[in-house]
């Protein structure tokens, strides 16, 4: 991180630069120190510039030019999304920094950092990586400027851009650079991007397609089978005249090969960023069909224009193999913060300190969410022994370790080891969700080897508690009643996150989601293996206002919902179109992606308005005295004034309690109608270890603590 350490290593100079928006911590859950550890596992020298001024490119010269390049990235979390809420007000901290300060980033951290590179040394490569860069790579709508702004590629002016799991893409770049190899000429790898001329093709035997013929924006053409025999005798062939080569019957091997070779040769033409940003329908469009080629077991080769040139995307990269992964999380992370720091207080280390990561991506899809674009939705899962070996390391190398790890997840807590059933079905498949609108019936759900892992772990010697603290796919672990016992029996520390993001049929289908009765057959369970237990546990239950396709009427049965299950939500999320997802899609174009698009399909109505977004959000809390006045009013307009008593079916009181902004609080108090009244006692904020408070109801998370949630 200095030039001192650079001293005291005997190094004149570094070999990679990584810059990042985030402070370093030298943990495999931080991207900096794991892509740092593997290049020094590789024979490199790697600097670290973490949080660099960017107002000038000072400290962007402080560890000298880099022999080979730069590594940029915003950090483990897109820089918008880190510094701003969904209202679009800045955040009054950051969990990465120090003692949780803001403002140590700039907005749209990877442009402004590589730009500072390119100032700092001239014609030194930059690879721009990790979340922002990875879902910013084609033109993309940005909700924080309300519009639809490039590739992050011609904005940084970039040399390469790595998407997704970028640990082969990056070894393999940085030995070939090593070797002399010019940057501009690293064409033919997994997983990147970069700037091309609009006529550049690999080589001659590649082929281009426009994205209609792959999906046609409009009524559904049916092309003819080159492969299927017309029985009509209609155009039969003619009979073969001498000289000729008799007509043969191709094999249906010879036929997948043959697809299969073309298909690795082939890239499909996207509308281009002048034509998305122009017309919601192609945005809607390319949106669809880059995600249909996100398989890298089939997707081809992109491209899109911007001006003059165009962006290449290479097929996604394939996944890590479990010993792979292995090794990427057993390099020799000191498992801490940086000395500098002192005694700097990061949350985010704070969080994950004592946690381990067991695995990658989600065959979810849920739309809000952008996991699946960046990890993939192939499984990538660590061997039971790894994950063992870690925690041994961490048990004696994690200052403040008292034997209670505070996870064993990722993305989601019950994915581990859970992958297509046949390879080939997986590898040809072009689903956007293994789980929806049901569990594939070639998704294999046994959780065995989760189990055993749990029985494992919480056997090391030194380990009291095993807690799990990502977030649970429900409709998954109904499937394994045996699992569930496990977890509530041993892994739930009173309190247990879920997300079934909605009740309402039309919305959770925009979010392709379960149906609340996956929820409902989920509680039963985890109901009666905590009372088999004899412990007195709780669900807590994660839901979004304002997604798209969400109504008033909607947010309304929610709120129902939610008082006749006697829940009073603590903190709650509001919807945020991140880059690339496509609820994000559907916010910006009105129509839905899931389904083939052209000027006349499916609308999709997208909640803008501020006041709106207010008032979904109160319906979360509809037990805040502040919302009364909001939801009065709401419901009033909506016809259901009937809601609006004291009654145990209506959803508010007619009164406004003292102290608390509201017309309906001076009304009654100067007609005498209440003279003194409490407000209703708040026990949703109840944790382990207060003894004699039964919480009704409670979510200690939100927008900004759900691990791996929208970034």
């Amino acid at each position: 991180m200095s030039r001192a350490e650079m001293d005291a290593l005997g190094w004149d100079s570094c070999d990679v630069i990584l810059v990042t928006g985030d402070a370093y911590i030298d943990h495999p859950s931080f991207g900096m120190a794991l892509i740092g550890r593997l290049l020094e596992a590789q024979g490199f020298r790697v600097g670290i510039l973490v949080q660099p001024d960017w107002n000038s490119a000072a400290d962007f010269k402080k560890l000298g030019k880099p022999n080979l390049y730069f590594g940029v990235t915003a950090g483990n979390m897109d820089s918008m999304v880190n510094r701003y809420t969904a209202d679009r007000k800045i955040r009054t901290d950051d969990a990465y920094t120090p003692n949780a300060e803001p403002n140590k980033r700039p907005d749209r951290a990877v442009t402004v950092y590589a730009q500072r590179c390119r100032e700092a040394f001239p014609g030194t490569p930059v690879i721009i990586g990790s979340i922002e860069a990875s879902l910013r790579r084609i033109a993309h709508f940005d909700y924080w400027s309300d519009k639809v702004r490039r590739s992050v590629l011609p904005d940084s002016k970039a040399d390469l851009l790595i998407f997704g799991n970028a640990e082969r893409a990056i070894v393999e770049v940085t030995h070939r650079l090593a070797k002399g190899e010019k940057i501009s000429e690293i064409r033919d790898l997994r997983g990147t991007a970069f700037m091309v001329p609009p006529s550049w093709l690999p080589s001659e035997d590649w082929d281009a397609m426009d994205s209609t013929e792959v999906d046609t924006p409009g009524p559904l053409v049916k092309h003819a089978d080159p492969y299927a025999m017309d029985m009509g005798g209609s155009s039969a062939p003619a009979p073969a005249t001498p000289g000729e080569h008799p007509i043969r019957i191709v094999s249906l091997a010879e036929r997948v090969a043959a697809r299969k070779e073309r298909r690795a040769h082939t890239v499909i033409r996207l509308p281009s960023y002048e034509q998305v940003k122009a017309d919601p329908v192609l945005y809607a469009h390319a949106s669809r069909t880059f995600h249909l080629e996100s398989n890298p077991g089939n997707a081809r080769a992109l491209r899109q224009g911007h001006g003059e040139r165009d962006v290449w995307l290479n097929p996604p990269p394939f996944p890590l193999s479990t010993e792979e992964l292995d090794q990427v999380y057993e390099l020799p992370y000191a498992r801490r913060p940086h000395p500098s720091y002192g005694e700097a207080k990061i949350p985010a280390w704070e969080m994950i300190r004592f946690s381990v990561n067991i695995m990658r991506g989600c065959f979810g899809g849920c739309t809000f969410c952008s996991i699946t674009e960046h990890e993939g939705r192939i499984i990538q899962s660590r061997s039971e022994d790894s994950v063992i070996r870690e925690i041994e390391e961490m048990r004696d190398k994690t200052p403040g370790f008292t034997g209670v790890v505070s996870d064993l997840g990722g993305p989601t807590a019950n994915m581990f080891h859970l992958k297509c059933k046949d390879e080939k079905i997986e590898s040809a498949c072009r689903r956007l969700s293994c789980v929806y609108p049901d569990i594939c019936e070639n998704m294999n759900t046994d959780h065995s080897q989760l189990i055993s892992l749990y029985r494992r772990a919480r056997s090391i010697k030194g380990v009291k508690k095993i807690q799990i603290g990502s977030g649970l796919r429900y409709d998954l672990a109904v499937r394994s009643p045996e699992y569930i016992k496990e977890l509530v029996t041993h892994h739930v520390g009173g309190y247990l996150k879920i997300a079934p993001e909605h009740t309402e049929e039309g919305v959770l289908s925009k979010m392709m989601k379960p149906g609340i009765g996956s929820y409902d057959r989920f509680k039963q369970l985890f109901d009666r293996f905590s009372r088999e237990a004899g412990k007195e546990q709780y669900l807590i239950p994660y839901f979004i206002a304002a997604h798209p396709g969400t109504t008033d009427e909607d947010m309304l049965n929610l709120a129902l919902w939610l008082k006749k299950n006697n829940f009073r939500l603590d903190q709650v999320q509001t919807f945020i179109p991140t880059p690339m997802a496509l609820a994000t899609t559907m916010y910006h174009t009105e129509r839905n992606p899931l389904r083939k698009v052209n000027r006349s399909s499916e609308h999709v109505g997208a909640v803008r308005n501020g006041r709106q977004r207010k008032l979904q959000k109160a319906f979360l809390r509809y037990h805040d005295p502040a919302n009364w006045p909001m939801l009065r009013e709401a419901l009033k307009e909506m016809g259901r004034a009937d809601l609006i008593g004291n009654g145990k079916k209506q959803l508010i009181p007619a009164w406004q309690p003292a102290g608390v902004p509201g017309k309906s609080c001076g009304q009654a108090e100067k007609t005498g109608q209440i003279k003194k009244t409490a407000p209703t006692r708040r026990v949703e904020q109840a944790r382990p270890g207060r003894p004699g408070v039964k919480p009704t109801a409670f979510n200690k998370g939100g927008a900004g603590t759900r691990k791996n949630r929208s970034s």
